[in-house]
């Protein structure tokens, strides 16, 4: 995780800038605007442009010399993100780097079908009309995706595993941000295998997503999914309290939520797709087409397991299970 101060001395260009930088100081000065769905403060938000500064860097692009990069944090709110893509729009940067999901995507591409786009973590570009298809883009996007269909059975199986007593899922999302058709053939099949019954749970606001938890925490036997969401992202400190209140186990979709104290996550490393976003911006700013570059899968993921909070669960992690973990927190 990379911290505020590291973020800051990145963008503010203090590092040494590699050779190939120097070459390109007699061309014309590029602009990169990036929309982030979340705040300003938040360690995903940070962490994941960080990393792309880091690797555009390597890439020989230097803020203030050969870049110009304009950040906008948009706080989790879609009508936000609307307004600041047009407000990138309206700087005519070359590129536009979309962070964390489809909807900071869709609020760029509402607003330009000109500017490059290139977003990062979204789960189906094609289902959104994003892009014709993962290998040929068609238009001014392209980027990389969130999906990985074995992902449902593996969250399903992993809460079996770490809390045996599971005899009910509830599967959380938002459905104006997921996509959860995409997860639950994968997430039913697996359930049925292992006699679980469950239910889908779509919610809107922090109200509802209480609501949820406490009507699941009323019985014996209740766990619960969350699908990849900017929504459920933008809230998982809320969210992972709750479910610590309410006694559920409960396996969360990136690592961000099981540094943040929940229980058991898996799924796709975010910080490992902007880190490769960096090599798309940067073929675009040397001529390349969104069109020509085919939308890239996740290729790393990771599992993390607190140890912490599974004793507060009166839960006993399998060593087998600790074993495969990426990350063990204690």
């Amino acid at each position: 995780m990379i911290g505020r101060r590291e973020f800051i001395t990145l963008l503010g260009g203090a590092a040494a800038w590699p050779l190939g930088a120097q070459a390109q100081q007699s061309e014309r000065m590029r602009r990169v605007g990036v929309l982030l769905p979340y705040a300003r403060e938040d360690s995903i938000a940070n962490s994941g442009v960080a990393l792309f500064l880091q690797a555009f860097e390597a890439l020989g692009w230097t803020q203030g010399r050969n870049v110009e990069i304009d950040l906008r944090w948009a706080d989790g709110s879609f009508e936000r993100m609307q307004a600041l893509a047009r407000e990138l729009v309206n700087l005519q940067p070359d590129v536009i780097l979309t962070s964390n999901g489809a909807p900071s995507a869709r609020a760029v591409a509402q607003a330009t079908k000109v500017i490059p786009i290139v977003f990062t973590a979204v789960s189906d570009p094609v289902a959104l009309g994003l892009v014709e298809s993962l290998t040929h883009p068609g238009g001014n996007l392209t980027g990389f995706s969130l999906y990985e269909s074995s992902l449902g059975t593996k969250w399903v199986e992993g809460l079996k595993r770490i809390a045996p007593g599971v005899r009910r899922v509830a599967v959380m999302f938002n459905p104006e941000t997921s996509l959860p058709a995409l997860y639950f053939t994968a997430i039913e099949t697996a359930a049925a295998k292992l006699t679980i019954e469950v239910s889908q749970n779509p919610v809107g606001n922090p109200t509802a997503i209480n609501a949820a938890m406490e009507d699941l925490s009323r019985g014996p036997g209740g766990g619960l999914l969350l699908l990849p969401d900017t929504f459920l992202i933008a809230h998982r400190e809320m969210i992972v309290e709750w479910a610590a209140s309410y006694r559920l186990p409960a396996v969360y979709p990136i690592g961000e939520f099981t540094a943040a104290g929940g229980l058991m996550s898996y799924g796709v490393d975010l910080l490992d797709i902007h880190r490769r976003a960096a090599a798309y911006v940067d073929r675009i700013l040397r001529g390349a087409k969104p069109a020509d570059l085919p939308v890239q899968q996740p290729t790393k993921f990771e599992l993390v397991i607190n140890l912490r909070a599974a004793t507060a669960l009166g839960l006993t992690v399998p060593d087998a299970l600790i074993a495969l973990a990426d990350r063990v927190l204690e």
